[in-house]
């Protein structure tokens, strides 16, 4: 009995000793992947995976920043409005099994015409997903306007501002409603459907503003809330899909400092952050296109101090093929 356990340890290591050839080892890796992507507790009537392992997409993406305020200054009202310029990139992605990878160019700054900054990371989940927006720019351009003076016309390079942007957000309606079939197309939604979400935004934005005066600007905002989505199916191949994720901020810390002392910003009800979003999909055989768009918005202050208004986006074109 002692020789054949002795035995049996001797082949079991002998075993394992030999070389696993590298086709056997990605065959199994390929065959558990394949099976993860497949295994899933969906109903399948409204929403199924693609049959094909591979995809390949190109995508042509335009994002743009705008900062609004409204107050009142030496007892006087007043507003102003600055704009970024327009960041274009293209990108190409593959993805395998779900798994995705992807690299993207800015032309413009390939060539020095775009000096600023900006990276963008979403993952779309069937349940559970996020965006992160970071944008450093110093070419905002805008005008300001008081009741007792005429517009000043505010010139690129007097302002920079760093912004951080972050969304997420819970499906419950998992089984038929998917994000992903509109934002990454991991997934087909066959049948209309919709879904409440939960979701949590935070908002963090540093700003210098040296022109007639300085002006630092510090701020870190934090919201929750909740909100409803739909994938709208008018016919085979379509998809059109609507959602809107408002959240109030439930922590804010601002400051505001000019040459001349510090400006106060109120906490006044409601302050939000929302985050809307937007999607046309239509695909044919194994062939896909669309357009897509996350919209962000925060609203903090009051008008009879400092109200200021930061708006965010991005439109992204899509065309696809699924090998």
């Amino acid at each position: 009995m002692k020789n054949r356990i002795q035995l049996l340890m001797l082949a079991v290591m002998s075993s394992l000793s030999l070389p696993l050839s590298a086709q056997n080892f990605f065959q199994r890796l390929d065959s558990m992947m394949t099976l993860h992507y497949h295994k899933s507790n969906l109903d399948t009537t409204y929403i199924t995976r693609p049959m094909t392992k591979w995809t390949i997409v190109g995508r042509v993406n335009v994002s743009g920043a705008k900062i609004e305020s409204k107050g009142i200054e030496n007892d006087l009202p007043f507003k102003s409005e600055i704009k970024a310029d327009c960041k274009s990139t293209l990108s190409v992605g593959v993805s395998y099994l779900g798994i995705s990878l992807s690299a993207a160019i800015n032309p413009d700054k390939l060539m020095g015409k775009y000096h600023d900054y900006e990276l963008n990371f979403n993952s779309y989940g069937r349940s559970f997903g996020f965006d992160v927006i970071y944008q450093s720019a110093k070419n905002f351009t805008g005008w300001y306007e008081r009741d007792d003076m005429e517009r000043v016309e505010l010139p690129s390079g007097k302002l920079s501002v760093n912004t951080l942007n972050v969304n997420a957000f819970y499906v419950f309606n998992s089984r038929r409603f998917s994000y992903p079939a509109a934002f990454s197309q991991s997934y087909i939604q066959r049948r209309s459907a919709g879904s409440f979400l939960l979701a949590a935004s935070g908002m963090g934005q540093q700003a210098k503003f040296d022109y007639d005066q300085k002006m630092k600007l510090k701020m870190i905002n934090i919201g929750i809330g909740a909100g409803y989505g739909y994938n709208y199916v008018p016919g085979r191949g379509w998809l059109l899909h609507i959602s809107a994720l408002p959240t109030f901020i439930v922590y804010s810390s601002t400051s505001v400092t000019l040459d001349d002392g510090r400006l106060p910003l109120h906490y006044h009800f409601p302050q939000v952050i929302i985050t809307g979003r937007g999607a046309v999909v239509r695909q044919w055989r194994n062939k896909f296109f669309g357009l897509s768009m996350v919209f962000n918005f925060t609203n903090i202050g009051h008008e009879e101090s400092l109200a200021v208004h930061n708006i965010k986006w991005r439109v992204r074109t899509f065309f696809g093929v699924r090998l």
